[in-house]
């Protein structure tokens, strides 16, 4: 810790001192050109309340998007060229009357274009997965509700309207399952699948048979989508499919990501964002530290690589620290120095990596990673597992990260 506290004080006074720039003129308005690169990803901040849109490649800022109170987890239609952004803002800023809203941007000037009130009720807090969901059709979007009461508010994205208030006692969080039906997580380990009709009014709600067992071992909510699939994956490192394709939801045969010498040698899953797939070379990314249990928050040091059709491990990623910021300012000397730098934080800070993600390109893709309060990105060559280089800064905090693009 001496050390670092060193190298962050002779780092500092090596910052040159920046230059007076002349005033900006305001009122102007860019738009972004299309397709997006394929490195594009957002960058959710909890802190500073925006997702920043970010090109890997390049290392530029290129926008951001303001998120109100709480959770900060854009979804995005690829059919219609927007985000759906759930916020809450209160008229004192963090006191007075709540107003809970689906916010619409146009994804290439980031500008708002409408907005739909919802019931004041949205879940704010650290965990961004599985707060909200878009219908594989991309028309409506569910929203969890938290108060203690648990619910999910319904919008029609196509018509800007709220439609619905679903109640889903005892059960948490949304996952998409088809054009017009979602499910969520039971306290007993049960999936409640909830059908709407066109009209975004609930048809049914059905509760299945427990899929896993959360006294011996509960799936954490951070699940990630495979084609029909989602892939949960429990704290002891076991990976429970859940298939969509059907009129009922199909539970696969789980499948362990470690075997006994990983346990013996105490592997385990962790961090925010823990795990990340590839669906073009149908790879599963997933974030691992060594520790006892209940570490499933705990931060990671490698990155190991799964076939999802073989269900078998395929290498292991030895990860670096994704670099350090102060307030969202990055500790960068000059190019004379910056090998210095990054040499003194590849051997003296620890990788400490708490969310990762992957681009979705199939010929290069990016696998890129952060650390909740560093503000700044590793980035990586998602099929060898070369460190690329360090993209800062895009914040103060990382509360979750976002690789939408499609080949458009």
């Amino acid at each position: 810790m001496l050390k670092l506290a060193l190298f962050l004080t002779l780092a500092l006074a090596a910052v040159p001192a920046r230059a007076d720039l002349p005033p900006e003129a305001p009122g102007s308005v860019e738009t972004l050109p299309t397709p997006f690169g394929a490195h594009w990803v957002w960058v959710s901040d909890l802190i500073l309340e925006r997702t920043a849109l970010i090109d890997l490649d390049s290392g530029r800022f290129l926008g951001m998007v303001n998120g109100g109170y709480g959770t900060i987890a854009p979804l995005f239609s690829r059919r219609r060229g927007e985000m759906y952004l759930p916020t809450s803002y209160y008229s004192r800023r963090t006191r007075g009357t709540r107003t809970d809203l689906l916010e619409i941007y146009d994804v290439r000037t980031l500008l708002p274009v409408a907005e739909v009130v919802m019931p004041g009720k949205r879940a704010t807090d650290a965990v961004a997965q599985g707060h909200q969901a878009l219908s594989d059709d991309e028309r409506f979007a569910a929203v969890f509700n938290w108060t203690p009461r648990t619910s999910l508010s319904i919008v029609d994205v196509e018509q800007r309207r709220f439609t619905a208030e679903v109640d889903i006692p005892g059960c948490s969080l949304v996952y998409a399952a088809g054009p017009r039906r979602f499910f969520s997580l039971c306290a007993d380990g049960a999936a409640l699948v909830v059908t709407i009709d066109d009209d975004g009014h609930e048809v049914s709600k059905v509760r299945t048979a427990p899929f896993f067992d959360p006294r011996k071992d509960p799936v954490t909510e951070k699940a990630e989508r495979w084609g029909d699939q989602w892939l949960f994956v429990s704290f002891e490192g076991m990976v429970v499919p859940v298939d969509v394709a059907g009129a009922q939801l199909a539970f696969g045969q789980s499948w362990p990501l470690f075997d006994a010498s990983d346990r013996s040698d105490s592997w385990r899953v962790g961090g925010n964002q823990h795990s990340a797939v590839h669906a073009a070379s149908a790879r599963l990314f997933v974030l691992v530290h060594q520790g006892g249990p209940d570490t499933h928050k705990e931060a990671g040091e490698e990155i190991w690589v799964y076939d999802l059709k073989e269900r078998r491990r395929l290498q292991r990623i030895a990860l670096r620290n994704p670099g350090l910021t102060i307030y969202g300012f990055p500790i960068d000397p000059g190019p004379s120095w910056r090998w210095l730098v990054d040499g003194v934080i590849d051997r003296v800070v620890p990788a400490a990596v708490s969310h990762i993600q992957v681009t979705p390109d199939a010929e290069r893709p990016r696998l890129f990673t952060a650390s909740q309060f560093s503000g700044s990105l590793g980035v990586y060559d998602a099929l060898s597992g070369e460190f690329v280089g360090r993209v800062q800064p895009t914040g103060w905090t990382t509360d979750l990260l976002l690789a939408p693009w499609d080949g458009r």
